[in-house]
């Protein structure tokens, strides 16, 4: 059997909840080989975050090429790139290996507020990664810093999924996570042509630390193993759904998701036993 692979270009999370860490977990219980080039290692908890210490440009692509010269990889998800020099290699790095499943998780600002992307990198990440990515997957905050728009409502998320479009990404998952909504939150698909929702029951928790690096993870995973983008992010709203549901408690502020809940849960319905 032909082991599938994926690979994250992303920053270290030394909490283990997001980034790299979270992106690995998630590829595991997908039933994914993960791989890792590594943008960033940051000094990080449950409290937010303490450091950010960046790679240089050329130890980003060495990383890469050690991949893309031996490996391969049937999908790849890129998270914090940290500034424009990092984004144009990997875009780079991207188009020389003609990687075509890349998931884009435009990743901007930790869940505590610290900013994980230097303000000039947001006008590379439009003009280098976006036209090179299949799917892109951000949040309504970091939708609003890459489009302009201001999002309230759903026409809102419409407009701004069709701005995101035309910058070159060719599906567009613009996720609900900050609806303000108290009891569902809504993601919407766009693939230039049609808008398809992704409801779900919005859960009362703080543990929702890595999130989005977790959804976007599964989404790459699947990817990987042959689903088409609608039923990947399909899949990856089931997967973050359990994960927030079934929660840990892991430090003193904002826990992080539960990777290993999907399955566990996928075995106990299997073997017939009560949850």
């Amino acid at each position: 059997m032909t082991t599938k692979k994926a690979l994250t270009i992303a920053g270290s999370d030394s909490g283990g909840g997001a980034g790299i860490q979270a992106d690995i977990k998630t590829f595991q219980e997908l039933d994914v080989f993960g791989m890792s080039a590594l943008t960033a290692v940051t000094a990080q908890n449950t409290l937010g975050v303490q450091a950010v210490f960046p790679m240089n440009a050329d130890a980003v692509k060495q990383q890469i090429d050690s991949i893309g010269k031996d490996m391969g990889t049937e999908a790849v998800k890129t998270g914090m790139l940290f500034n424009a020099e990092i984004i144009q290699v990997v875009s780079e790095k991207i188009k020389q290996y003609k990687w075509k499943n890349v998931v884009v998780d435009p990743v901007m600002i930790a869940k505590g507020g610290a900013s994980l992307l230097e303000r000039e990198a947001t006008s590379a990440l439009k003009q280098y990664l976006l036209p090179v990515a299949l799917v892109v997957t951000p949040n309504i905050p970091e939708a609003e810093v890459l489009t302009g728009v201001s999002i309230q409502t759903i026409t809102d998320k419409e407009k701004a999924a069709m701005i995101l479009y035309e910058l070159g990404a060719k599906y567009v998952v613009l996720k609900g996570g900050h609806d303000e909504d108290p009891e569902k939150s809504v993601d919407l698909l766009y693939d230039g042509t049609e808008f398809n929702y992704f409801q779900s029951q919005r859960l009362q928790t703080k543990n929702t630390h890595g999130t989005g690096c977790t959804f976007s993870a599964a989404i790459t995973a699947e990817l990987a193993k042959g689903s088409n983008v609608y039923q990947a992010v399909a899949k990856a709203k089931e997967f973050i759904q359990v994960a927030i549901q079934e929660e840990l408690v892991v430090g003193n502020g904002h826990g992080p998701t539960n990777h290993w809940a999907y399955n566990r849960l996928r075995s106990q319905d299997l073997h017939g036993e009560n949850r």
